[in-house]
């Protein structure tokens, strides 16, 4: 008997650890690393995703859309200075990943805007979501929650695969 519920304990602890550790994503040739977002102060109506796609294939592709499970709606959006003054942008026809390239979403750069959030975002939590690609489709992801003033993905995170 003791080696059925060792055998179904390693299981539980397999499967409830997958989730948990899984950062990176792949959809045929688009790798997408470390998707992100920082902690929101109570009351906060936005927040924004950041990540990294590559495309190692041999065609572009096309990130179209987002959304997350916590957000009524998501954009795509810009970052620029100009005069010294940031100015956001949607970015309606989304972000094209040339064969070869990587394109990152990152502060005070291209983003993900998740707008009408129906809760706060809280450091370490896991928020699902989805990209949308032109020629990947539907891509299910986690956006893991750092502190307020993150500047990147905590390294401290298990990124292995």
């Amino acid at each position: 008997m003791r080696l059925p519920a060792l055998s179904l304990s390693i299981a539980l602890a397999a499967l409830s650890a997958g989730p948990l550790s899984a950062h990176d994503y792949k959809a045929g040739p688009l790798k997408i690393d470390h998707p992100w977002s920082r902690a929101t102060p109570g009351g906060a109506k936005v927040a924004a995703g950041y990540l990294s796609v590559t495309n190692t294939g041999t065609s572009p592709d096309r990130l179209t859309g987002a959304s997350v499970t916590a957000a009524g709606r998501t954009e795509l959006h810009s970052m620029s200075s100009e005069g010294g003054v940031m100015r956001m942008a949607p970015l309606p026809d989304g972000l094209e990943i040339a064969p070869g390239a990587t394109v990152k979403l990152a502060p005070s750069g291209n983003h993900l805007m998740f707008l009408d959030l129906k809760q706060p975002f809280k450091k370490g939590e896991r928020v699902a979501g989805t990209l949308t690609f032109e020629k990947a489709g539907t891509v299910p992801v986690e956006f893991v929650v750092e502190g307020l003033a993150a500047k990147g993905p905590d390294k401290g995170h298990d990124h292995a695969h």
